[in-house]
């Protein structure tokens, strides 16, 4: 049997990167994968007909995390078409290195809405469908570790999803709901090419750091969280789990 067989898994941010890798992951070892998009029907049209095509299952839904309304509707979207939710993956993300001189009001909110409030609005509406057993993973960064220059925001984000992990750890613990951060290293992704890291000094000075000597692929994160979705990760909760190559 599959690892995942008979669960339930939605997937935020799922249209293209590391959330696609994750949904095509999590339907490769059994699960039935909502793959949730806030503005690409086509990238999420994608992931779904490269799950189907190799038998699984999945549905693509739209809403935007960051508004409680259309966080609910994705979770809702999940028990309409599968009946329950065993797996909650925020993924969805958004980032953008400027200097503290460049920081404005809107840049902060832009970002603190979708990688914080997104991720609580969305683990909010899951909760009341999960129970024992079931698992949310949280998508990080090693930034909250290596805090880079030029990226007070986007760092600052991450460091509240490991802090909001360990908070919510404790308080789903009675439930025996486990919850873990996942936090990559820079990955090679259609975001992370359009940022402009790809190739950039920054990149080479990361990998320079990185023991295993190169950047992430989706699939290296994608095959970590399916661990991180089994009942072979049952006895961790409150976690963070750096998936860098080694960066620290």
């Amino acid at each position: 049997m599959s690892k995942l067989e008979g669960k339930v898994a939605v997937v935020t941010g799922a249209s293209k990167g590391i959330g696609a890798a994750i949904a095509k992951a999590l339907a490769a070892n059994g699960a039935s994968v909502v793959v949730n998009y806030a503005s690409s029907k086509e990238g999420a049209d994608k992931v779904v007909a490269a799950i189907t095509a190799k038998g699984g299952k999945a549905i693509a839904v739209k809403g935007d995390v960051s508004k409680k309304a259309e966080a609910q509707g994705i979770i809702d979207a999940a028990i309409k078409n599968y009946k329950k939710l065993d797996i909650l993956v925020n993924n969805s993300g958004v980032y953008e290195m400027i200097p503290l001189e460049a920081i404005t009001e809107e840049h902060f909110h832009r970002i603190f809405d979708i990688n914080v409030l997104g991720l609580l609005l969305t683990t909010q509406a899951a909760v009341k469908h999960m129970g024992e057993g079931s698992t949310i993973i949280n998508i990080g960064s090693v930034v909250s570790r290596i805090t880079p220059p030029n990226s007070a925001v986007y760092t600052g984000t991450k460091g509240a999803v490991d802090a909001i992990t360990g908070v919510l750890s404790r308080e789903l613990g009675a439930k025996k709901i486990r919850v873990n951060a996942l936090n990559p290293g820079i990955v090679h992704t259609e975001g992370t090419t359009t940022a402009g890291m790809v190739g950039s000094d920054m990149e080479k000075a990361v990998i320079a750091q990185t023991p295993l000597g190169r950047a992430g692929q989706p699939d290296d994160i994608a095959e970590i969280a399916v661990f991180l979705a089994s009942d072979a990760s049952g006895w961790l909760t409150g976690e963070q789990l750096l998936a860098g190559g080694g960066i620290r």
